[in-house]
This record gives C-alpha cells, sequence and structure tokens, in this order.
C-alpha cells in the first residue's frame, strides 16, 4: 500500500473548493453549497492523490472514469477540475449556472471537459459507475484478450460517489444488484451518509442500513466515520485513503465505502442543517465559515499558491501516469495491429467497412420484425466486434441474443441457457430496464463499446430518463423495444404500447425507428450503426407482417430509402392523387389501402416512414419528392394519430387509435380498432372528394 502525502497546502486546497462552492453559489443565488463543502476532501482525494488522469487529454485510455451521482452538488467536481487545471478557470465557476457558462447546473457530458456522464437524475450515476465498469471489462476482453487481469493497458478504475437521495432511488438498487452478479471489482462506490434530504433529515422516509443491504448484494463494504459516533468531527483522510486501497485489492467484486459526514461541514451556524442542501448560504454564513477557515473575507479569495501546487500535482501525477501506461499501449499496438485498427475506427464512431455486405437478405414472405432483427444480430457478429447487448430478461421475445458469442457473467454463473466465458457479448440485464438504459448510456459515454438493451416498448416507460439523457448527452446506445403496439395481442392493455411511438418522437435528438418488413430492419440496423451523436429507438413488431418482394421488376422500391428516413415504397400508376403512408407493420395495410385505391381509378402512391428523425434531416427538396406538400396524406400506425398533421402537414388524415387495446388476437385488435386498409381507403377518398 502506498502512502498518503498529505500537507498544509493539501488542507488549503480542500478548503479553497469549500469557499469556491459557497462563493459560486452565492453570487447566482441558487443552487446546492453543502454537500459541496463536505465533500471537498473525498473529491479531491480522488482527484489529487487516488484517481488517474490527464487535464491536458481529459479522454486519455488509461484514465479512471469518475461519476458524480449525486449531480446537484456539480460544484464537488467543478472546484475539482479547476484546482487539476481541466480547463475550468475562475472566470468559469463564477458562472456557475449561467447561460452558456461551463458549469452547468448538473454536470453535462461534452459540455464540460473532464465530466465524464451527465448526472442529475438521482441514482442514475450509480448506474452509468456500473456500465463504465463493465465496459472497461469489455474492451480488455476484446481488445487484450491474453492479458493478465489488471494488467491491461484498458484495465481502469471506476469511481462513483453518491449521496442518500441516490440511495433511495431504485436504479441505483437494480444496478448495484447487477453489479455484485458481475463480480466489477473495478467498481468503488462512495456513499455519503449525511441524512440530509430536500424535505430535512432522512429518518422520516429512508431508516435502512444501507451498508448492510450493499453487503447483502454481495459487495466489499467498509464505513470511515467522520463523526465518531455523532460525538466530534475529524475528516479522517488517512483512513478513507486506506479504505480505498483496500477497496482495489479486492478484485472479485464491487466495492462500497459509507462515509459518515455532516452536510455542511465546517459552516459555522448551518452545518448539518437542510437549508444548505439546496440554497445559497447567506452572505454572514459565509464569512464565518472563511472565518473559520483562515480565508480572507471577500468572494473567490483563492490563494494563487494553493492553484499552482494542485495543477503541477495532478500534472506531475499525469505525467508519471502515462510514463508507466504509454510503452505497454505502444506495445500493444505493436503486437495487435488489427485490434489497434479496430480501437481507432471504433473511437472515431465508424462503422466497419464491409457493413452492409454482412447484412441478411430477406425473402419475399412473413417474418416479425423482431425476428429479422435476431438474424441481423447475428449476422453482425463477426463483423462489428464492438457491438454487444442483451435484454431485460427478455431474450427470448426480443430476439437479442447473438448466436456463439457467449454470456458476458463471470463463468461460475453459467446457467443451462447461457454460458458465461471472457469475451462474452451477450450481456442479461435482469428485470431491471431503467438500470439497462443508464448502463448502456454509459457504455456509449465510454465510447470503447457500441452498445443495445432491450426490452417490451411498453416498458420503455420504465426507462424513460435514460433515452432522454443520452439524447441530451449525444452519445449513441440502442435501444431495441420490441411488441411494439396492439399487435401484441392477448397479453391485453397493460402490454400494449399506444402512446409511446408518438412521446417518443417528441424528445430531441433521439431517433425513433420503426422498420416497415425485415429488409427495412437490416437497412435500419445498418444506419443505426452509422449514427454517432444521437440515440436510436428501434421499434420491432411481435406479429409476424409482409417481407416485400424487393426484386427488380416487383414494383416494390430497394431499402436504400431507409438511410433518409422516408421513401417511395411503390409508386403510383399516374400523378398521385393521395399518399399512404406506413410505419412498422401497418406498412402492409397502406400497400393494400393503396391497391384498393387503384382498382377505383384513384393513383396512390406509398411511402414507407421508418424514420420521421431521419427524414425531417434530409433537404426540402427530397422531402418534397417523397411528400409533396399539395397531396393529401393518409398515415398508417397502430398507435395515437395525435401528431402526425404536426409532422407531415394540415392535409393530411391518421388512422390509429386514441385509446387503450384490449385482450384478444392480433388479428381481431386490428379488425374491431378500424387499423385496416378499408379504414384508410376511406379516410383518402374523402380528402380526395
Amino acid at each position: 500500500m502506498s502512502e498518503l502525502t498529505w500537507t498544509d497546502l493539501d488542507r488549503k486546497a480542500v478548503d479553497t473548493a469549500r469557499i469556491l462552492a459557497a462563493d459560486a453559489v452565492e453570487k447566482v443565488g441558487n443552487g446546492h453549497p453543502g454537500t459541496a463543502i463536505s465533500l471537498a476532501p473525498i473529491a479531491y482525494l480522488l482527484y489529487q492523490k487516488v484517481m488517474n488522469g490527464d487535464p491536458s487529454d481529459d479522454r486519455w485510455l488509461g484514465r479512471d472514469r469518475f461519476v458524480l451521482s449525486a449531480g446537484h452538488s456539480s460544484m464537488t467536481q467543478y472546484a475539482q477540475l479547476y484546482l487539476a487545471g481541466y480547463g475550468l478557470e475562475m472566470e468559469d465557476i463564477q458562472g456557475l449556472r449561467t447561460w452558456d457558462s461551463k458549469t452547468p447546473g448538473h454536470p453535462e457530458f461534452g459540455w464540460t471537459k473532464g465530466v465524464e456522464c451527465t448526472t442529475g437524475p438521482l441514482g442514475a450515476g450509480v448506474a452509468n459507475a456500473v456500465g463504465f465498469a463493465m465496459s472497461a471489462r469489455r474492451a480488455q476482453e476484446m481488445l487484450d484478450p491474453d492479458a493478465t487481469p489488471g494488467e491491461s493497458v484498458f484495465d481502469h478504475f471506476v469511481y462513483c460517489i453518491a449521496g442518500d437521495g441516490c440511495m433511495q432511488e431504485g436504479v441505483a438498487s437494480e444496478a448495484s444488484s447487477l453489479a455484485a452478479t458481475q463480480n466489477l471489482g473495478n467498481l468503488i462506490l462512495f456513499y455519503d451518509d449525511n441524512r440530509i434530504s430536500i424535505e430535512g433529515d432522512t429518518k422520516i422516509a429512508f431508516s435502512e442500513d444501507v451498508e448492510g443491504r450493499y453487503a447483502a448484494y454481495g459487495w466489499h463494504t467498509q464505513h470511515v466515520d467522520f463523526t465518531n459516533g455523532f460525538t466530534t468531527y475529524e475528516e479522517k483522510i488517512e483512513e478513507l485513503y486506506r479504505a480505498i486501497e483496500a477497496a482495489k485489492a479486492v478484485t472479485d467484486r464491487p466495492s462500497f465505502i459509507k462515509v459518515t459526514t455532516i452536510i455542511g461541514w465546517p459552516l459555522p451556524n448551518k452545518a448539518g442543517d437542510h437549508s444548505v442542501h439546496g440554497s445559497k448560504l447567506g452572505g454572514e454564513e459565509i464569512s464565518g465559515l472563511k472565518k473559520e477557515l483562515g480565508f480572507t473575507d471577500e468572494p473567490f479569495a483563492v490563494d494563487a499558491e494553493v492553484v499552482d501546487y494542485a495543477r503541477k500535482n495532478a500534472a506531475d501525477r499525469a505525467a508519471a501516469a502515462k510514463a508507466e501506461w504509454e510503452p505497454r499501449y505502444q506495445a500493444w499496438r505493436d503486437a495487435n495491429p488489427e485490434g489497434a485498427k479496430t480501437l481507432d475506427r471504433i473511437l472515431a464512431k465508424e462503422a466497419p467497412e464491409g457493413l452492409d455486405d454482412a447484412l441478411p437478405v430477406f425473402e419475399p414472405g412473413s417474418l416479425a420484425t423482431r425476428a429479422a432483427s435476431g438474424k441481423v444480430l447475428n449476422a453482425l457478429a463477426g463483423a462489428v466486434p464492438e457491438l454487444w447487448g442483451g435484454s431485460a430478461d427478455l431474450a427470448g421475445s426480443n430476439n437479442t441474443t447473438m448466436a456463439g458469442v457467449g454470456s458476458f457473467i463471470p463463468s461460475e454463473r453459467s446457467s443451462h441457457d447461457f454460458e458465461g466465458r471472457p469475451g462474452g457479448r451477450t450481456l442479461h440485464f435482469g428485470i431491471r430496464e431503467h438500470a439497462m438504459g443508464n448502463i448502456i448510456n454509459a457504455m456509449a459515454m465510454d465510447g470503447l463499446t457500441r452498445p443495445y438493451g432491450a426490452t417490451f416498448l411498453v416498458f420503455s416507460d420504465y426507462m424513460r430518463t435514460p433515452p432522454r439523457l443520452a439524447a441530451l448527452s449525444h452519445v449513441n446506445p440502442v435501444y431495441v423495444w420490441t411488441h411494439d403496439s396492439i399487435g401484441v395481442g392477448e397479453d391485453g392493455p397493460t402490454h400494449q404500447p399506444v402512446e409511446h411511438v408518438m412521446s417518443l418522437r417528441l424528445m430531441p435528438n433521439i431517433n425513433v425507428v420503426r422498420p416497415g418488413d425485415a429488409n427495412e430492419t437490416a437497412a435500419a440496423w445498418a444506419q443505426i450503426l452509422r449514427t454517432k451523436n444521437q440515440p436510436s429507438a428501434l421499434i420491432l413488431s411481435r406479429q409476424n407482417m409482409t417481407t416485400f418482394d424487393r426484386s427488380e421488376g416487383s414494383g416494390f422500391a430497394s431499402t436504400d430509402g431507409v438511410a433518409k428516413g422516408g421513401y417511395v415504397l411503390k409508386e403510383a400508376s399516374a400523378e398521385p392523387k393521395v399518399i399512404l403512408a406506413g410505419t412498422g407493420s401497418e406498412l402492409e395495410l397502406a400497400v393494400k389501402a393503396a391497391e384498393q385505391l387503384e382498382a377505383e381509378g384513384i393513383p396512390a402512391r406509398v411511402v414507407s416512414l421508418p424514420c420521421v428523425e431521419w427524414f425531417k434531416a434530409q433537404d426540402e427538396a427530397y422531402q418534397a419528392e417523397v411528400l409533396p406538400a399539395d397531396v393529401p396524406k393518409v398515415v398508417i400506425e397502430a398507435g395515437t394519430p395525435i401528431g402526425w398533421k404536426d409532422l407531415l402537414g394540415a392535409n393530411t388524415e391518421a388512422v390509429g387509435l386514441d385509446h387503450f387495446g384490449a385482450s384478444a388476437d392480433a388479428k381481431t385488435l386490428f379488425k374491431e380498432f378500424g387499423i385496416t386498409a378499408e379504414a384508410a381507403v376511406e379516410k383518402a377518398k374523402a380528402l380526395v372528394g
């Protein structure tokens, strides 16, 4: 165990972080100073004495990852990024929570240098940390499989700070349970046990033994008590450092370190008071804090010597870490030229060459898009080594298991159906949709793999926050959501999504993809894998649907237009009088409706709209070519019709349903609820006149 060096300048740097938190929140008039003040020594210890990182290269591959799950305490991280020299300067600290600042109210990935993931919704960061830890193991197994565990250039630790609020959120429990099942020895979680939330003392709603809970999960647990049993207060830096070193030595399970603190300590009057959780402190209290710490009573009174010391220390530690890591990394690249080429491509977010050649081609017939997607995944397994994923206990229904790749679980947890082995790529999330979403988000933010996670579309409600955070963060996980409509059938309205597809389209920066047949599903996967900075929601059917004959002379277009989000699937016999547009399983209804209209002498074009977002990204000329503004349109989609006029124009009618489903077979439901070709024909005739 290495020795901890802790000087007077280190202590002053910790206190500098405290006053920066107090002053920054005071200046803007709102924020969360209390936790940042009492967490300052823990954060400083991590950034300056424990974690490997490089302020000049915040995406250095050899770095440890840090997640502030208690994202409201953003100054906990911003102060350390400032002190360590990650690009934040005093004006950035002074600009906390203001327009266009590098220090927004909660940390945002891609916005502030050194922030690994977007946090704020409590508990999500715990799941993110689990995702980062899984990503590290998968990267090592994919790119450096022969390395001794713990000695690969891709090995690193993941550190996470969470608070009482995080521990109360179910997503933290979901993810923590899975982390123990995965034996994630590279994950160290700090629980800031300060017993305060917005409503005050947590005893009114939260009384469990959190450390005991983590022990029951199977984590290695330790406790560092700064309160000495609530008798005195002593920031036990050396004891905490020893606990971290002990945690790092435990390689077969994740580590949990409970740190009992008093929020806002050493504030003279408000330490321990819930008012300091989410409100500015007031000038008098800040003056008292600065007097207690020996600082000048003026805003942002920072000693340049302290900043210089911290930045030099961070730079020196980075140089030492890279001096040890870089030769090993270069040796790995020299010994693994193909692996190095693959890594460079993955880091650039480029799809592999020959992607389209690897895609299966489906013959005309009938096939559910979930089944087609499963065949696509199997075909892509060899072509896209970074692709991995699984399901929230619905693998057989979601068709998300690649054949022959093994499962990403410790070998001792192998079952009759799934073999765990090094290099396994099938993920088993258990019935933990919310955690799954945040876990794959972190994998995408880490950028070393391309993850997907699956469940039924109706259960996307359980994981609504993750796609929003991914969209906000401009990262590209894939959410595979099957059983996409009343086509679910006999399971009834609890399992039949109605409003979900359209509501997802309301979310900025996410691509909602609902392919209309098996070959569209293959083309959709290809375009999704080429998408760099947006998450994708792949919406797939339970029931079989027509696989169109795309051969030359068939009258149906190729799937080349899928990448554009919308295209003419079948042209009208003459200048179209009406356009029938369909998505998903309802595309075949659009084709049938067009055939009926043509038989009655009404030229009808069929347009496939697998992804409105991709379509809207095309130039206006292309959009007008496919969907001319002056031609009336009928859209068929087995969900809420609300929104189609806004998307496609005022002369648009929709065949859909604005109520919940029922328990019956799919054919009966489509007929009884009027999701039929005949209904589309009726609306088309009314529009044409």
